[in-house]
């Protein structure tokens, strides 16, 4: 069996280091907010090229701490709008929702899967106050562009780059566009902790005030709680593995995208609809997802010759139940996205061998 992604066979390449990085913790006697994190948060700092970093408990309240700050500093209230793509994962949008912020769904561009200029400006009410850009399977989006329209209408940009640590454009990295970024370390993303993680990224020295407390009971200072805070905070044992693998990051990203062009150079079977790639040399290929009408045909077919595969995401969010009051929305391209996308095994330890049995299978795919 080719698998999707092999987490043991990546972190096998690290074994000793991440034993070493575990005993220096244990050893430290410091098991909360102390050097690893400390570290980890300059280090990924300057890797992003960011003023600050701030590491939490996962991606999700990553998004939303965000928004919970700008609430805290006056930048948005109860009800305010906050452009979101429709084919985005799930929490996306729920981190909008948690804040009773008011998720409004645009419709990707049908190409690139993020979101586009167009379907922005058309979203744009006077009750909108931010944007959500999701920089989908590892491809930053129109971000020259999103940047050009929020400065334009007063709009704040948090940036979801849970699927794009490292992707470029013009040689700018996801997470320093917008006023904020927020990341996940699951253990399956590009960077991958060995257990739930994530991290925001900003330049903005008020908002990093307020998230060092909102992170900590809403606390700077010991019993003195100036927020009513949470409690979502990167552990010592996980900043120090992210450590170790940050380091390595580039490398598994040159990987990645190795893997991404023999696809595209080798996938010629006119079933299938690859990938549109708008910027080639910074896109870090999180997920390499095709198009096919043949979708439950092709992955039972791959299955069979040992090769699994995964859907990113089989139902879009307005067709959740969870937001049952948008069941009835029509939304198409993110419907047939939703109907037609499939998930090829991609990462830095996926061998060329194993890739052209994909590619061969592939191309020998008929309906």
């Amino acid at each position: 069996m080719i698998p999707f992604l092999d987490l043991k066979e990546i972190n096998q390449q690290y074994h000793q280091d991440l034993k070493d990085a575990c005993s220096r913790v244990i050893d430290s006697g410091w098991y909360i907010m102390g050097n690893e994190l400390d570290k980890f948060e300059q280090e990924f700092a300057e890797y992003c090229g960011s003023k600050y970093c701030i590491g939490v408990a996962n991606g999700l309240d990553a998004l939303i701490l965000t928004l919970r700050a700008w609430k805290e500093l006056g930048k948005l209230e109860d009800g305010d709008e906050v452009i979101v793509p429709s084919n985005t994962y799930i929490a996306s949008i729920l981190a909008i929702s948690e804040n009773n912020l008011t998720p409004v769904l645009v419709e990707p561009n049908a190409k690139t899967f993020n979101l586009a200029a167009e379907g922005i400006k058309s979203a744009i009410t006077e009750r909108t106050k931010a944007i959500l850009p999701v920089h989908l399977y590892g491809q930053i989006s129109p971000m020259d562009e999103i940047v050009s329209i929020a400065n334009e209408h007063n709009l704040l940009i948090l940036e979801d780059c849970a699927q794009s640590h490292g992707a470029l454009l013009d040689g700018k990295k996801a997470g320093t566009w917008g006023d904020a970024g927020a990341f996940s370390f699951y253990p399956g993303k590009n960077l991958g902790a060995l257990g739930d993680a994530g991290a925001i990224t900003t330049d903005n020295e008020e908002l990093f005030e307020v998230l060092t407390a909102l992170r900590n009971y809403g606390s700077h200072e010991k019993y003195k709680n100036k927020y009513k805070g949470v409690n979502s905070r990167l552990d010592e044992i996980q900043a120090a593995m992210l450590r170790v693998k940050l380091k390595h990051l580039d490398r598994e990203t040159k990987a990645r995208q190795a893997v991404a062009q023999q696809y595209l150079e080798g996938i010629s079977n006119p079933l299938i609809e690859l990938p549109f790639v708008s910027y080639a040399e910074g896109h870090v290929w999180h997920l390499f997802v095709i198009k096919t009408k043949y979708r439950e045909k092709l992955q039972k077919y791959l299955s069979d010759n040992g090769i699994q595969t995964l859907i990113h995401y089989p139902i879009a969010p307005h067709k959740q139940l969870a937001y049952s009051e948008w069941n009835e929305l029509h939304l198409p391209i993110s419907e047939e996205l939703h109907k037609d996308v499939l998930s090829l095994p991609i990462s830095s330890v996926l061998e060329t061998g194993d890739v052209r049995i994909c590619v061969e299978l592939i191309n020998k795919f008929s309906n």
